[in-house]
């Protein structure tokens, strides 16, 4: 059975599930986070190390409660998401936009020609973003291809909707979003995952260094391109978001790349911090330790082996 055949009977399961009303996605979401509490998987453990590196000053109770929320949040997320890819993105954006901040702001931006970077963090729903991006005009959005080719396929056709061209993150990716920009087009970067070993720097984020990528402010300094923040907040209980978009401070594209890449990461901390449990801490952050530093993997210590949760 080929990938692309496999990936298609993804997406039809996707499409099953798409078709559940909004409540039951939302008490399949619960379940799943239930379950991963009760069985301690990857996800529970990775927010549970992460909430302790970024917030030591919480009592545990306190940052247990936060990752109880942090796990809620995410598996909703991530149901949501398989159904707002199942349903047209204008429908999705008329029924589940409800507040919308800064949108004159990114249409004066790529109405002027010059290419507009959007740095759009993994918090809230970033893929409602991706479709509220797409529905503005065209847009390059570079991602991290799956290991699994049935993933890339499974993506491929998700997010294959009109406008969207999505670039892998890889060594021609450079080139293909300078010339984007050059043509006064639109580029997406998600700039809080970690990058490969050489291929960023080290700044503070959430008062521990993180390696972090150095490709979003290489292209706005060497092109002039401006930068814009943009994120879609949950605001209620249900599907209901508020779009946000707002210019970068200057120093994201400063030529120094480690004043860069530290503005960079304090605006994503500022956004996470909007509602800490919307930014997803189950993504292992801090596995690359700076040179010399004398520090391990703080995924690998005793604290991150197995317990109850």
């Amino acid at each position: 059975m080929s990938a692309r055949f496999r990936a298609r009977f993804l997406v039809f399961l996707a499409g099953l599930l798409g078709r559940l009303p909004w409540p039951a996605v939302y008490r399949l979401g619960d379940l799943v986070a239930w379950a991963w509490r009760r069985g301690d998987v990857r996800e529970a453990r990775v927010a549970r190390r992460n909430l302790e590196l970024a917030f030591p000053e919480l009592s545990a109770d306190a940052r247990e409660t936060l990752r109880r929320q942090v796990l809620r949040t995410t598996a909703r997320q991530a149901l949501e998401t398989l159904k707002l890819w199942t349903r047209p993105p204008a429908h999705n954006l008329e029924r589940l936009l409800r507040e919308r901040h800064g949108e004159a702001l990114y249409d004066a931006a790529l109405a002027a020609g010059k290419g507009v970077i959007v740095a759009a963090p993994h918090f809230g729903n970033w893929e409602l973003l991706n479709q509220w991006l797409a529905s503005r005009g065209q847009i390059a959005i570079v991602y991290r291809p799956p290991e699994s080719a049935v993933g890339d396929e499974f993506l491929q056709a998700v997010r294959g909707v009109d406008n969207v061209r999505q670039v892998r993150a890889e060594g021609p990716a450079v080139r293909q979003l300078w010339k984007v920009l050059k043509d006064g087009g639109a580029v997406g970067i998600l700039p809080d995952q970690q990058p490969k070993a050489g291929d960023g720097e080290f700044a503070p984020f959430f008062g521990v260094q993180a390696l972090t990528m150095t490709l979003l402010s290489r292209l706005a300094e060497r092109t002039g391109a401006p930068v814009l923040l943009a994120w879609c907040e949950r605001i209620g209980d249900g599907p209901q978001f508020a779009l946000h978009v707002e210019p970068a401070p200057a120093a994201i594209a400063d030529a120094d790349p480690k004043a860069a890449v530290a503005c960079l990461n304090a605006e994503v901390e500022r956004i996470a911090r909007r509602a800490p449990a919307q930014y997803q801490w189950t993504y292992k952050r801090y596995t690359l330790r700076p040179p010399g530093s004398g520090e391990v993997n703080p995924y690998e210590t005793r604290e991150w082996a197995k317990r109850p949760a």
